[in-house]
């Protein structure tokens, strides 16, 4: 088969035959149709990510199952698939009460701790492996049903985990990046108030269209006094994808009495905030990781019935992978992009 190989940390792409995977015991194998682009995977190629090389990235597929091994039940040859990005152990008790994120034996990513879906085949445990809504036409946008299982599903936890309700009022921060115009969308589509937060303004158009109410750019003045302004005394959730010091300190002081702030940048910073206004306000601070298996079929199930739909602004061939990632580490790319595998 043909893959996109990486052998070394912010090596470029190289386009290699390599032999086909074979599915053992409890694994299964899909031709890949497309796999999303995105900065979680460009951090791997960019080497901000740890992991052993050659490897193959890559993690949000359309395929189709090709081959089963010993005991694969819940899948079937030419099942349209996707996958689920965390290799968990699906017995310990964070796992048996569906909460996989908090996995006791993580066993990593796809396309990190094993290959992934740059490549025409991903072979992986046969439960990594998530049906395709039937309403879902992966054939006509494949590009779009691959990254359901991360820039919807992310945000659909999101959704949940803080709680939003209807008539809240709602910050994203990174709100111009794959995530967080999802999150815009995830935001407007449970009715709350949405304000879109930015250094990019070239973005702010992308980001009305996803659902912002309000942009702001924190560049052009005190953000925190804007976001008061604009709550009409601050925010009920705040989400940050950036997750820098400063943007984590602001997310906190722009929130109003019971707000939430929700941080999924995963940036390592550290940042300070007053232990009396946490006090006074009853505020809440929480972290977000990923989503659970459920939280992905709830996702591809809400763009089947057409209640939301990713946006997927630019797609590349193989070919032209190596100028699409240089794009993301630029941070040109608004919403989601993809590399399509499989033409045929």
């Amino acid at each position: 088969m043909k893959a996109l190989v990486l052998n070394g940390p912010g090596e470029p792409f190289s386009l290699e035959a390599v032999p086909d995977p074979a599915p053992g015991p409890g694994e299964a194998v899909a031709r890949v149709i497309s796999c999303g682009a995105g900065l979680t995977i460009q951090h791997v190629k960019a080497g901000r990510a740890k992991v052993d090389y050659p490897r193959i990235i890559g993690h949000e597929i359309t395929g189709v199952i090709e081959a089963m091994g010993e005991g694969v039940t819940e899948i079937s040859i030419g099942d349209p698939v996707t996958a689920y990005f965390y290799l968990t152990c699906g017995v310990c008790k964070w796992c048996r009460i569906d909460r996989e994120t908090l996995c006791e034996n993580f066993g990593g990513y796809i396309g990190r701790a094993c290959n992934g879906g740059y490549a025409e085949l991903i072979k992986l445990p046969a439960k990594n492996f998530v049906k395709l809504p039937a309403a879902l036409d992966w054939k006509v946008h494949p590009a779009e049903v691959g990254v359901i299982t991360d820039a919807i599903a992310t945000p659909v936890k999101v959704i949940r985990h803080a709680g939003v309700k209807a008539g809240e009022t709602v910050a994203v921060f990174g709100a111009g990046g794959g995530l967080g115009i999802h999150m815009l969308m995830l935001a407007k589509w449970a009715h709350a108030h949405v304000i879109a937060v930015d250094i990019a303004k070239d973005k702010f158009d992308a980001c009305r269209q996803a659902g912002a109410d309000e942009c702001i750019n924190p560049r052009d003045g005190n953000a925190v006094e804007a976001l008061m302004d604009l709550s009409g005394g601050g925010v009920d959730i705040s989400i940050d994808f950036v997750s820098s010091t400063e943007t984590l300190e602001t997310a906190v002081q722009c929130l109003g009495r019971g707000g939430r702030m929700v941080t999924l940048g995963g940036s390592g910073n550290l940042f300070s905030t007053h232990a009396h206004a946490m006090l006074e306000k009853e505020l809440v601070l929480m972290g977000s990781r990923y989503a659970t298996r459920q939280e992905v079929i709830d996702a591809l199930n809400l763009c089947a019935r057409g209640d939301v739909w990713p946006l997927v602004t630019e797609t590349a061939d193989m070919d032209g992978a190596e100028a699409l990632h240089e794009r993301l580490e630029k941070g040109l790319v608004s919403g989601r992009a993809a590399i399509l595998i499989d033409g045929s």
